[in-house]
């Protein structure tokens, strides 16, 4: 945003005339460098942790291998199977019953803090 379109939001809001040499354009060119080089970090952290998922996972078995930097085509080369493996089955079966036994302790503690 250009300093003339931030002058003019900031009279909208505030009603204050702000000179486009105030002091306070520097906080926003800082705030702009700061929060640019805070998502630079933020996304090779999670490039990275990405990364060392995809090798878990192709390590446990569930994923093919690939050359390092092309996880973006794992997409492309994913084949929709017809239906669920037995291993899928338990492993939905174990997160039914998960789901069954926290809304069971959910409502049973909304219960007894309704009796109180």
């Amino acid at each position: 945003m250009d300093r003339h379109t931030l002058r003019s939001h900031v009279f909208d809001k505030t009603g204050i005339k702000v000179d486009v040499d105030d002091p306070i354009f520097a906080l926003v060119a800082l705030n702009e460098a700061v929060l640019a080089e805070t998502v630079e970090r933020q996304l090779a952290l999670l490039d990275a942790a990405t990364q060392a998922l995809a090798a878990q996972a192709r390590a446990a078995g569930g994923l093919p291998e690939l050359p390092p930097g092309s996880l973006a085509s794992l997409a492309d080369q994913a084949a929709p199977t017809a239906g669920f493996t037995p291993r899928e089955w338990r492993l939905l079966g174990a997160a039914a019953i998960v789901s069954i036994a926290s809304a069971l302790l959910v409502l049973g503690g909304a219960a007894l803090l309704y009796k109180l």
